[in-house]
């Protein structure tokens, strides 16, 4: 087979140095629109980026010539320098080292979607930490 085809749908979250709250509904789609042009910069299409003011999870589709330390580490980068050159935060904004990532197949996708579209109302009663342990990756 001279032709290869590659779709590797990935769940990623991070979250704000310390856990700070900073991202408010004021900034929240400028910051959301920032990491998704960063994304789309990187070849990696975003279907969904939604979270709340001390971490953000996005759905997209992974590169296949990219290696997705790399991938998150540019747009978490170039998306706190712009936080900061374009001073929308009252402090120094940063987030925090790592992240949670995992693969999401292909009949879950819709699942993933309506997860991660639901944040919001999501975390009115469940704590970040237990939603992580909830994570397919960490059962």
């Amino acid at each position: 087979m001279s032709h290869h085809r590659n779709k590797v749908v990935i769940h990623a979250i991070w979250t704000t140095q310390d856990r700070w709250p900073l991202i408010t509904p004021e900034i929240e789609q400028i910051i959301y629109k920032t990491i998704v042009q960063e994304f789309h910069e990187l070849e990696c299409p975003v279907k969904i980026i939604n979270g709340i003011p001390d971490h953000v999870h996005c759905l997209f589709e992974l590169n296949p010539n990219k290696c997705l330390a790399q991938v998150l580490k540019q747009v978490k980068g170039s998306s706190s320098h712009f936080i900061n050159q374009e001073r929308l935060t009252s402090i120094r904004f940063t987030w925090q080292k790592g992240y949670v990532a995992y693969a999401v197949s292909p009949s879950q996708v819709k699942h993933e979607l309506d997860y991660i579209a639901n944040q919001k109302s999501l975390h009115e009663s469940v704590w970040l930490t237990d939603e992580l342990e909830q994570l397919p990756i960490c059962a």
